[in-house]
């Protein structure tokens, strides 16, 4: 069946036929599809091929026997008016961009793409690793036993796999059109691209395209097209790229509370941050009131039943005061923290330069910290020189007058996440780091993975191109402009606060009843509810390790899967818990 260019040239040109001429392009060609519509599974929902229905009415009735926790998804929808005509308080116009790149346009890349191959999903572990990253991203996860078999045209997800750690870091779902739907223009179709926020490969995101576009042209098919949210200016940088052009079709959503900030748009409470707003949809989602004073803090109020509960992100009323200032202060949390039996640094004050000298000399290596600050600002680690500590302190002295310097420990960055003084989450957090591909300078890997970290985070996480950044840098015998050799990694950063970079490893499920129980001596010591205990460890198997602080405002969103919001609500309001 050869390719008839004329209706793609036709809907490239905004002049998208209706149900009737559809209908009769499919006829000439020998595909009648009237009264046998498409409809592919895809494991989070159903793709709803539009112009194989016969009439608006009954695509919006397949729309509407949409199934409770999926998506599905109408496209190439000719006339989306007489669609949302049937049902126009269930159904709602999805505000995406359809892109179309023609096979005949497209130019393989210029450079390889090196430390990661492409594969297809193939067994319980992929899906496993596809749903981590799809829930890292905030979307559905996948079903494997509900999607369309492949040979009736149903999807195939490929997979991009680090060849060091053997990890997976990023995925694409692809649909060949000709088996879906014996499509008579020969088509494809790309979904769900994803790339792990903790990738620090370059090019993961364009390498999958680039496949699925290279996989469908050697089975002889023309042209691939997405959807892509019109404001996610990033991965349209990308599309444009590899020529993608606007298609000027339609997607049809029905209304549910996966999509509802496509349809609600943005509301009041729109500039909340993603710790907030994980914890203010869990509230939702049970029914709880929820009023937000002041978005930009995250300050917001939850009531229900009579109970009234006011937070700033995961500090509530439940925490008192006192609490809250041992936490605040690191010098309090120390003394706290020694009276309970737990293991510390050493620790002092800053002080005069011979005082912080002979501090270094006695411990060889040393931190320096503000005593009240947060998000690892103006904190230096592993200064090992005089004149590196004074500079320190100098940097710390910006968030808080008073200076702390403590014993440096070898070590794995460990968080806990303690609620209602139970261990609910834990991650080993590693710095900020990039990886070489022999091209690109260092300042431009750091903007690339920053870029990443930063979408993936809602703004909340970015590399610094700071005095600290650099120092790591010279400290490696490298600056901005030095290029990476390829495969060589390069951690940028000493400190492994997610706000300069760091990414997560979650280890819940491996911890070690030390570290457990030490967890929750600390909580206990401190009295607060709801807290984030940092410690350095061996590993995370291990029962070695030193406290280093605590954090009263702890980052829920940063831990999923572990279900950290639904932790923080069942504490403040027992009785809304979802029963088991």
């Amino acid at each position: 069946m050869q390719k008839s260019p004329a209706y793609g040239q036709r809907l490239l040109r905004g002049q998208t036929p209706s149900y009737e001429r559809l209908q009769a392009r499919l006829a000439e060609d020998g595909q009648d599809h009237s009264g046998s519509p498409v409809r592919v599974h895809c494991g989070w929902g159903r793709i709803l091929v539009g112009h194989t229905y016969p009439d608006p009415a009954s695509l919006a009735t397949d729309l509407l026997a949409e199934q409770p926790g999926e998506r599905d998804i109408a496209l190439y929808v000719a006339a989306p008016q007489q669609v949302l005509a049937q049902a126009p308080q269930q159904l709602f116009l999805d505000p995406s961009d359809t892109l179309r790149l023609w096979f005949s346009d497209y130019r393989q890349a210029h450079r390889s793409f090196r430390g990661f191959i492409v594969r297809r999903a193939q067994s319980e572990s992929d899906w496993n690793a596809i749903n981590c990253l799809y829930q890292s991203r905030h979307m559905l996860p996948v079903d494997p036993t509900l999607c369309t078999p492949h040979q009736e045209g149903g999807p195939v997800f490929w997979l991009a796999e680090d060849e060091s750690s053997e990890q997976i870091i990023g995925s694409v779902m692809g649909l060949d059109h000709r088996k879906a739907f014996n499509d008579p223009e020969h088509g494809s179709s790309l979904w769900c691209l994803a790339v792990s926020p903790s990738c620090q490969r370059p090019g993961v995101g364009e390498a999958l395209v680039r496949h699925l576009i290279e996989h469908y042209m050697s089975r002889g098919l023309a042209y691939l097209d997405l959807s892509v949210l019109h404001d996610n200016l990033q991965a349209k940088a990308l599309y444009a790229k590899l020529g993608f052009r606007d298609l000027q079709t339609f997607t049809v959503k029905r209304k549910n509370s996966i999509n509802q900030a496509l349809f609600l748009g943005p509301g009041p409470d729109a500039v909340l941050n993603p710790y907030a707003r994980i914890i203010v949809d869990e509230a939702r989602r049970r029914g709880i009131e929820v009023s937000v004073e002041d978005g930009e803090a995250g300050l917001f109020t939850l009531t229900h039943g009579g109970r009234r509960v006011r937070c700033r992100e995961s500090l509530s009323d439940l925490t008192t005061a006192v609490s809250m200032t041992l936490c605040q202060d690191k010098r309090l949390t120390h003394r706290c923290l020694a009276r309970a039996g737990l293991q510390l640094p050493a620790q002092q004050l800053a002080a005069t330069e011979a005082d912080n000298a002979a501090f270094l000399a006695e411990h060889g290596s040393i931190v320096v910290k503000p005593v009240d600050g947060e998000q690892g600002q103006g904190v230096a680690v592993d200064l090992r020189e005089a004149s590196e500590v004074e500079q320190a302190i100098q940097q710390a002295r910006q968030f808080d007058g008073r200076v702390l310097l403590e014993s440096f420990h070898q070590g794995l960055d460990l968080r806990i996440v303690m609620i209602g003084f139970t261990v609910v989450a834990a991650a080993i957090r590693h710095p900020a780091a990039v990886i070489g591909d022999g091209s690109h300078t260092i300042g431009e890997l750091i903007e690339t993975q920053s870029r990443r970290r930063a979408a993936a985070t809602g703004g909340e996480s970015r590399i610094p191109t700071d005095g600290e950044t650099l120092r790591c840098l010279h400290n490696a015998g490298f600056d901005y402009t030095s290029v990476l050799p390829e495969g060589q990694r390069l951690a940028v950063r000493r400190t492994a606060n997610l706000h300069t970079g760091g990414i997560l490893e979650d280890v819940t499920d491996r911890l070690h009843p030390t570290l457990v129980e030490a967890a929750v001596r600390a909580a206990r010591a401190l009295d607060i509810p709801v807290v984030g205990l940092d410690l350095l460890v061996t590993a995370a198997d291990q029962p070695e390790h030193v406290f280093i602080e605590a954090n009263e405002r702890v980052g829920l969103a940063n831990h999923e899967p572990q279900p950290t919001a639904e932790r923080f609500i069942d504490l403040l309001f027992p009785l809304s818990k979802n029963p088991a």
